[in-house]
């Protein structure tokens, strides 16, 4: 069924805060049915928009709903923090908590991944001696196995030789 833009927007309006009203409420209330507000909420959450699904405590809210809280507040000052707070139903101390929690996240896999790429050059060089290594020794074998047949052929042609001539 085609719903008209207006009634979507509006209904769309009603998810965001500070009415933040749940899927199952809302068809209730319109009669729509869940699976369509569904996408409606999926496709406010694609425009990068926070949809707090249900009515849930912020603690219980996922990762990626915490990050959007961080990326649309990154810019504002401390009133504008507090005032989208107090629509959203949050503490500005958790946002500021949930903002050093994601610098220290990616701070923390950033040494990590500097320290795994160390290891792995540490481990090349090992490698690239190790075959250097090799290397000299199959040379030094093949070496050593060429003397051995040429000293069999000589005894075979002058016969055995004296322990002296050696």
């Amino acid at each position: 069924m085609a719903y008209s833009k207006e009634l979507k927007e509006a209904t769309q309006a009603k998810m965001l805060p500070p009415n933040n009203q749940s899927v199952s409420k809302l068809n209730q209330e319109t009669g729509i049915p869940e699976g369509t507000l569904k996408k409606w909420r999926s496709q406010i959450k694609r425009k990068g928009l926070t949809v707090v699904t249900g009515s849930r405590p912020s603690e219980q809210w996922s990762t990626r709903e915490k990050f959007h809280v961080v990326l649309e507040t990154a810019t504002h000052s401390e009133i504008e923090l507090g005032e989208y707070c107090r629509k959203k139903g949050l503490y500005a101390d958790q946002v500021k908590t949930w903002r050093d929690n994601c610098m220290q996240a990616n701070g923390g896999v950033a040494q990590e991944l500097a320290g795994a790429v160390r290891q792995g050059k540490e481990k090349d060089k090992v490698v690239a001696q190790l075959r250097k290594e090799l290397q000299r020794k199959d040379a030094a074998l093949a070496e050593t196995a060429a003397l051995l047949v040429l000293r069999k052929k000589l005894q075979a042609i002058w016969g055995s030789p004296d322990d002296e001539d050696i």
